[in-house]
């Protein structure tokens, strides 16, 4: 199996599959919505705000995460969002996304990015070092309709402070639907 950052350009097998993962487990308005959120992420995010990991098993893609920039205008830090993750049905469960959230957050570090955050399973990505933050330390760019899932992980030394101001996201991002 090889896991490795991509080239966000490799957008069609990309996006069809983030589509059929999420449409077999949420049904398919979520599988349209997921894929047609990540076929403009990786199409109209300029390349240095966004990083792509693959898993892939004989060049079968069986897992993908995105990681794309967060800015928060008041503070100098540099911050990524984790969103979104997706293994394939069939090779879930064995431990394949943890290891893609790994290399992925593994290369934002080398890189000195301060801090990562998600929005999802607080069970799921606390096994990957994500807690609950509240958005009295860190803002989201949009309303969350479940704040619980509101995740940080601090990636170096700066990271344990609350974050000032409203941030942004990327535009693919910035859809309600999404939080």
């Amino acid at each position: 199996m090889n896991f490795q950052k991509e080239s966000p350009l490799s957008t069609e097998d990309i996006s069809a599959f983030f589509g059929d993962v999420f449409e077999a487990s949420e049904g398919s308005d979520e599988g349209q919505l997921i894929a047609g959120f990540v076929h403009s992420l990786l199409l109209r995010t300029p390349e240095r705000d966004i990083r792509l990991f693959t898993a892939r098993d004989e060049g079968r893609l069986i897992g993908a995460i995105c990681l794309s920039r967060m800015t928060y205008p008041d503070d100098p830090r540099d911050v990524f969002m984790l969103s979104p993750v997706a293994v394939a049905t069939e090779a879930q469960g064995q431990g394949i996304g943890k290891r893609l959230i790994t290399t992925g957050l593994d290369a934002l570090k080398d890189e000195g990015i301060s801090y990562a955050i998600t929005y999802g399973d607080p069970a799921y990505y606390a096994r990957c070092g994500f807690a609950q933050i509240t958005e009295d330390f860190a803002k989201a760019p949009l309303a969350l309709s479940q704040p619980q899932g509101w995740l940080g992980q601090p990636l170096g030394q700066t990271g344990n402070s609350p974050f000032k101001g409203t941030p942004t996201c990327v535009k693919a991002l910035n859809n309600p639907a999404l939080w």
